[in-house]
């Protein structure tokens, strides 16, 4: 017996053209790809413009996308892709200061209110702690990180979106998991996969 994917039923019966399933995409990610992208840029008008420029363009293309696509990668690779090109374009219509800079940097990690509010202050101080070496660690590991531990993503989801190579994307894992071990407590270390 197989069970079927709900997400996948979805996205099936948006591709066919069904308004129900368009919504209801929107309302299962709308979230997701909202605090996806907040990890990317503090402008909140600029990350719901990027979500509703990606729907607009999902309603479009529905034709043509692919049947048995990873709903949840394909989001967050297209939204990262817009965020970056939103970006760039507003850089270039600034005449105070070009922005030369061509990757998308994730923001300063912070654990959300609702995991501060269900731990302990032991592990709350932990918390913070890990939020701190996390901030120390370069942009590209923090951003893995984040993917892999906070999104779930595989590494293979994770290279296709960073655009780098699985094995590159496994010692950027390794590395930052080294750093921050070498820095904290092996119970710390356990926080992340678990938040």
């Amino acid at each position: 017996m197989t069970h079927s994917d709900p997400d996948q039923d979805t996205w099936l019966r948006f591709i066919s053209g069904d308004p129900d399933a368009f919504s209801d995409l929107y309302d299962e990610y709308a979230d997701v790809l909202n605090a996806f992208g907040m990890r990317y840029s503090a402008d909140r008008d600029m990350v719901k413009d990027c979500i509703h420029d990606l729907f607009i363009d999902l309603h479009g293309y529905r034709k043509n996308l692919a049947q048995d696509a990873n709903v949840k990668f394909y989001l967050l690779k297209s939204l990262r892709r817009k965020l970056h090109l939103a970006r760039r374009k507003s850089s270039m219509l600034r005449f105070d200061r070009w922005d030369t800079e061509d990757s998308l940097a994730i923001n300063t990690f912070s654990f959300s209110i609702e995991d501060e509010m269900i731990i302990s202050e032991k592990e709350r101080e932990t918390l913070q702690h890990l939020a701190a070496e996390i901030n120390l660690l370069p942009d590209r590991q923090r951003e893995i990180l984040y993917l892999r531990f906070h999104q779930d993503l595989d590494y293979d989801e994770i290279a296709a979106i960073m655009q780098i190579s699985v094995p590159t994307c496994r010692t950027f894992v390794y590395r930052a998991l080294k750093q921050l071990r070498g820095k904290l407590e092996f119970g710390a270390i356990l926080l992340i996969m678990c938040c």
